[in-house]
């Protein structure tokens, strides 16, 4: 289970850095116009959205499981990098695909996205560290 727990929160974050350090930029760079990039983009993160709650419940139903008989508190951070993700999904990217306000949707868009990734790699930094003892690494 702690291996388990570990490699959702390495997929997380580091789905998050490549999708949006990595890939969305590049296809601004290569593809023919900002228009055809930025609906590509849209997809890129719609997808990365839903992986992320996804990892985000593996990690809150994995932690529930390892605390069985002890009182469960969910992780502040893993909670708060769910709810990231479903807020850019659900409330800031329709306005952002229906281009209102693009400076500022996209700004907040953008601060959403970062603040996620500083959730996840809070996440992994806390299990790779607690975890490593029991892995045996």
């Amino acid at each position: 289970m702690a291996r388990l727990q570990v490699f959702f929160a390495a997929l997380w974050w580091g789905s998050l850095m490549v999708i949006g350090f990595l890939v969305v930029p590049l296809l601004f760079v290569h593809l023919e116009t900002p228009a055809i990039a930025g609906r590509m983009a849209a997809k890129l993160f719609t997808a990365q959205s839903w992986l992320s709650v996804a990892c985000g419940l593996v990690l809150l139903l994995a932690a529930r499981r390892d605390a069985r008989d002890e009182p469960y508190t969910p992780s502040v951070w893993v909670v708060g990098g769910i709810l990231l993700a479903l807020l850019l999904e659900l409330a800031v990217a329709p306005h952002i695909v229906a281009r209102e306000n693009l400076m500022l949707w996209h700004n907040l868009g953008s601060a959403f996205y970062l603040a996620q990734c500083a959730c996840a790699a809070k996440v992994l930094w806390q299990l790779s560290v607690s975890k490593a003892q029991i892995i045996g690494t």
